[in-house]
């Protein structure tokens, strides 16, 4: 009987893969969102597909934000139990890890060990980086055999995570830039209310909008209330009506 091994199925296109990454971008996901689908594409990258896990440090410690099937979210966790593994040494170093055979391997041996037992025949974790930080790794956990990320599978691998990290950088700074407009607008919005305020202040008083300010921030002090809570109140005590809100920030 035959029993050389059952060829691997075509790889998938990888380009196909890269355009839906870039597609990504589109939708403009939240950042968890974004990675989880980054590591149900990087699972496609390799023939025949891997378990992809992404790690990232959050408060100090390494977590998985997000994972193409439960089988790479238990061995990320069993890196984390011991402190020790290949994602957690690329996350610290930048450096792409490959272990060839997990059976052989003795790099971390608590590690190696607990992979094994899960069926690790072999991983390769690469950086996934903006500018020069590390954000995070990018884990490919092969259950099926040892040495299956040589050659063309690796080179995937590679050009895929580069360009995740490309696709991530974009991302990172399209959610700085959301939060940016979203404090700039409240900061409108506030502004906006305590000049209303100012304006009812100096007809009350009589007095120029220096003074109707330093009334309001008084106020505000004695009473331990945020300057913008105050003015709220005097316009709606005074209109009977909530303030007028601002125009829409300008993006």
């Amino acid at each position: 009987m035959d029993q050389r091994p059952e060829p691997n199925p075509p790889a998938v296109d990888l380009s196909g893969l890269l355009g839906s990454l870039q597609s990504l971008l589109l939708t403009g996901p939240r950042l968890e969102e974004f990675l989880k689908q980054v590591a149900s594409l990087a699972s496609e990258v390799t023939s025949p597909p891997a378990s992809c896990g992404i790690t990232i440090r959050r408060d100090g410690e390494a977590i998985t934000i997000a994972t193409s099937d439960d089988r790479a979210a238990l061995v990320d966790q069993k890196q984390y139990d011991f402190g020790e593994g290949p994602c957690i040494a690329t996350l610290d170093t930048g450096h792409i890890l490959e272990v060839k055979c997990q059976a052989t391997d003795t790099t971390w041996p608590k590690y190696s060990a607990a992979a094994a037992e899960l069926g690790v025949l072999c991983s390769l974790s690469l950086p996934l980086k903006v500018g020069d930080e590390t954000l995070g790794a990018l884990n490919f956990y092969a259950f099926d055999r040892p040495n299956a990320f040589d050659g063309d599978q690796r080179a995937r691998a590679e050009t895929f995570a580069t360009q995740a990290s490309t696709a991530l950088a974009l991302t990172v700074r399209h959610t700085e830039q959301a939060d940016l407009t979203s404090q700039l607008e409240q900061a409108l919005v506030s502004r906006t209310y305590i000049d209303q305020a100012v304006g009812i202040v100096m007809g009350q008083q009589r007095c120029d909008a220096d003074q109707a300010f330093d009334i309001l921030r008084r106020h505000s002090q004695n009473n331990n209330r945020r300057l913008r809570d105050v003015a709220t109140d005097l316009i709606n005590r005074v209109s009977g009506k909530p303030p007028v809100p601002p125009r829409p920030f300008e993006r």
